[in-house]
């Protein structure tokens, strides 16, 4: 890593009033370098609260977008344009409109990896951290839509006790970890405690001792007395893991759980997005201002863990 570029970078973040916000599935050197790393849930809080007046998201589209919502008068940058979420486009929406005329009067949580349009035609925006808490809020006569992630889905019904109407997405990366991969990192680390995503599937998360969002995973891990993790979920947050617990061991379910477009961002593009403005981040208002009330609705139910 060279010295002389972080320093531009710093020098410019300064000039600019700009903060870097990272999510921890980026390549480690990005992670270091943030002023601000956590999950979904922890990076829309602080897009909300910081006194900033740009914003480098080094995260993936929905991310930038949802702190451009929270921030209007904020200018958002995405340093990789191309930085997308296979999981926020499984579902538009028009498509959102037409399940949600099958179930007049149903209410809408969408989780936070999905785009502005899609927040704009839910109720309720809710991440990983705070899913439970957000459906556990809502009346019990009424029907829920649960748009993308069937997986997180389940899981929450599960938690909750709720029937829900859930859309057939995934995250791909979550996906591409196994039951086999679970039962062969036990069986070479047969003393590591198991810490899974609610974005697993279900086989997957039925071997897990914890089932934790990011931000949870790294609470966890600092907070237990337990030496040895295996994790089940996107292989970048391993480098924050041993980061903060130096004494304890981490091993990545396996390595095939990487998810490409997080690792689109580097450090000579955090330069180039604040020398250049690259890619400044738009909403429309309407858009904006109708998905605001559901990422407002979000942060209000914080999680309890």
């Amino acid at each position: 890593m060279s010295n002389t570029l972080l320093e531009k970078i710093r020098t410019l973040k300064k000039a600019r009033n700009a903060v870097i916000l990272a999510h921890n599935y980026q390549i480690g050197e990005v992670q270091d370098l943030a002023d601000f790393t956590g999950d979904s849930l922890g990076l829309s809080v602080q897009a909300s609260k910081t006194d900033a007046d740009v914003i480098i998201f080094c995260g993936v589209m929905f991310m930038a977008e949802t702190a451009k919502i929270l921030s209007p008068q904020k200018t958002v940058l995405l340093p990789e344009i191309n930085a997308g979420c296979p999981m926020a486009n499984m579902i538009t929406a028009d498509e959102l409109r037409k399940l949600k005329a099958k179930h007049q009067g149903a209410l809408v949580v969408c989780y936070v990896n999905s785009t502005a349009e899609v927040k704009a035609e839910s109720d309720y925006c809710c991440t990983s951290s705070n899913a439970v808490e957000v459906v556990n809020s809502l009346p019990n006569d009424k029907e829920i839509i649960f748009v993308p992630d069937q997986h997180l889905g389940r899981f929450v019904c599960e938690r909750t006790g709720r029937e829900m109407i859930l859309w057939p997405g995934y995250c791909p990366t979550h996906v591409w970890i196994s039951e086999k991969d679970i039962e062969s990192a036990k069986s070479e680390h047969p003393d590591a405690t198991v810490l899974a995503h609610p974005e697993c599937t279900e086989p997957v998360k039925e071997l897990a001792d914890q089932l934790l969002s990011t931000g949870q995973m790294l609470k966890f891990a600092k907070k237990s007395d337990i030496k040895e993790f295996i994790i089940a979920t996107e292989i970048g947050i391993i480098h924050t893991l041993r980061t903060q617990n130096p004494h304890k061991k981490f091993f990545a379910a396996t390595e095939r759980a990487v998810c490409p477009n997080m690792k689109k961002i580097t450090l000579e593009k955090i330069l180039h997005s604040l020398e250049d403005n690259k890619y400044e981040i738009v909403v429309e208002p309407q858009i904006a201002d109708r998905a605001k009330l559901a990422l407002d609705r979000m942060i209000e139910i914080l999680p309890k863990t």
